[in-house]
């Protein structure tokens, strides 16, 4: 499984922007698909998830209310809908899969700005 993220940007505080993730090989073996984020100076850390069968959410307190998760899976794709930027949300962005055997598979990022 590939994973190429998309979508980053810089914006200012309370603009919205919107993250893809398209899988591709394999994808019929992923079990999970996730967001995570590393801030400037901060370790990584999960900012959503979605399982690929029943659709079940998860988001990190940071981000509920503001940030929604969604996945294609016709298309393979993952998105994150982001508003209500915070210069707090400037990180690079990951997307996340997890095969059914374990295995993680990881994108390159993408890089989101957020200016005061």
């Amino acid at each position: 499984v590939q994973l190429v993220e998309s979508g980053g940007g810089l914006v200012q505080a309370g603009d919205s922007l919107r993250l893809s993730c398209a899988a591709s090989g394999s994808t019929f073996s992923i079990n999970i698909m996730s967001w995570y984020r590393r801030a400037p100076g901060k370790q990584r850390e999960l900012v959503a998830s979605i399982t690929t069968g029943d659709g079940r959410t998860n988001y990190a307190s940071s981000v509920k209310g503001r940030f929604t998760i969604s996945r294609d899976n016709v298309k393979n794709m993952m998105y994150l809908q982001m508003n209500s930027l915070k210069p707090e949300d400037t990180a690079v962005y990951y997307c996340n899969a997890v095969s059914q055997d374990g295995i993680r598979i990881w994108g390159k990022g993408t890089l989101v700005t957020v200016s005061s």
